[in-house]
């Protein structure tokens, strides 16, 4: 396939990984013209996902170097196409993991286009064109209308940029187990406290519910109660403490992308409960037969969002002022931020600073060769 079409005329700096060392370095690359179903987006916020450290490695063996990572992406509308509806220049938007859809299946017609065949990814996807697609760490982004979503005037967008994946990822299995809106309140559970557990248990506190966070971390009690609002904290290597929460949990959404069993979890729902994975660990879970026989218990997976849903779960930060603890970075702090990722060294999410930093010490030579 390949990297660029005739219609990619526009030079834009950004930040590539090239080969599997994973390390970023500024790259020249070219972005195609706005078409009439495109908006230009000049990009101000970028978040880190963990995602971004499995592609820059090509952990999964299917990066296509080189890979310009994010799929968090914040900023202003600068140009629209003709056909370009509910979006107009200056407004405030945002861009997640999907850069397009077949939008003729079942799941497309749905607004469930996370689901379809054909889905395309904001980086590391072929776009209808053929082009190899670019994410977040760049300047601008040219991004079909049907995959944009509005920011809500009232959050900040630095903060709002890591709702495009972790929010939507967590946003969904809530609202697919009725605890968006249920009159009934529940009790919930929050497997692991980092760039996703942390937005599921404010989404769990502002929808009502009673929420309990099951982490390995003793050191994350604190922060899940006092900084978050968590109500109750069960640490899984404590024995008395998983026995204690045994059968109390209606609901568990599983965030952990590292190895380890179901089992024990499992045992804390109530009979009927439901377990929603979202985590993604590289080795298989170890998934025992009998916690589900014996309490009728179901397990689901999740995968981010569609469109539809995507804004749905923007206008609910909106209205309960929800935004990701972050900590903002520069451009040329990328590759010290991914390390820093890797080894669980955040809270909770690291945000690019891209238009107050986007030619800045990591960025001069790119300069150099615009000019």
């Amino acid at each position: 396939m390949a990297q660029t079409t005739p219609n990619h005329t526009q030079s834009v700096v950004g930040w590539a990984a090239h080969d599997p060392s994973g390390k970023i370095t500024p790259y020249i690359f070219k972005r195609r013209e706005n078409g009439v179903n495109d908006v230009t987006i000049k990009i101000l916020y970028c978040g880190i996902c963990h995602t971004d450290i499995h592609h820059v490695k090509n952990d999964w063996g299917i990066t296509m170097y080189p890979v310009v990572p994010g799929h968090e992406i914040t900023g202003i509308i600068t140009k629209v196409g003709s056909n370009v509806k509910n979006f107009k220049v200056g407004d405030r938007a945002a861009v997640g993991c999907l850069a397009a859809a077949c939008m003729e299946c079942e799941f497309c017609k749905d607004s469930q286009e996370n689901y379809c065949d054909k889905i395309q990814f904001t980086y590391n996807g072929i776009f209808w064109d053929g082009s190899i697609t670019y994410g977040g760490y760049s300047e601008m982004l040219v991004a079909d209308y049907r995959f944009v979503v509005h920011v809500p005037e009232n959050i900040a967008m630095d903060a709002a940029a890591p709702l495009l994946c972790a929010g939507i990822t967590v946003f969904c299995p809530m609202k697919d187990n009725d605890l968006i809106d249920s009159p009934a309140k529940k009790r919930i559970g929050i497997v692991g406290l980092g760039g996703l557990g942390h937005v599921a248990v404010k989404f769990g506190k502002a929808f009502g519910h009673h929420v309990t966070v099951i982490s390995t971390s003793p050191s994350k009690e604190k922060e899940a109660k006092e900084l978050l609002g968590a109500d109750e904290f069960i640490l899984s290597t404590n024995a008395m403490q998983m026995q204690a929460g045994k059968r109390t949990l209606d609901f568990i959404l599983d965030t952990v992308s590292a190895k380890h069993s179901l089992g024990p979890i499992l045992e804390l729902l109530k009979v009927n409960g439901t377990l929603s994975v979202v985590g993604a660990p590289e080795a298989p879970f170890e998934l025992p037969s009998f916690p589900l026989i014996f309490g009728k218990r179901s397990v689901k997976g999740s995968m981010t969002g569609g469109m539809r849903e995507t804004q749905e779960m923007m206008n609910v930060c909106g209205k309960y002022n929800i935004t990701c603890n972050i900590e903002v970075i520069k451009p040329y702090q990328i590759n010290e931020a991914l390390d820093r990722l890797a080894r669980n060294d955040v809270r909770y999410r690291f945000v690019i600073d891209i238009a107050g930093g986007a030619r800045e010490k990591l960025v001069g030579e790119a300069d150099t060769q615009l000019k």
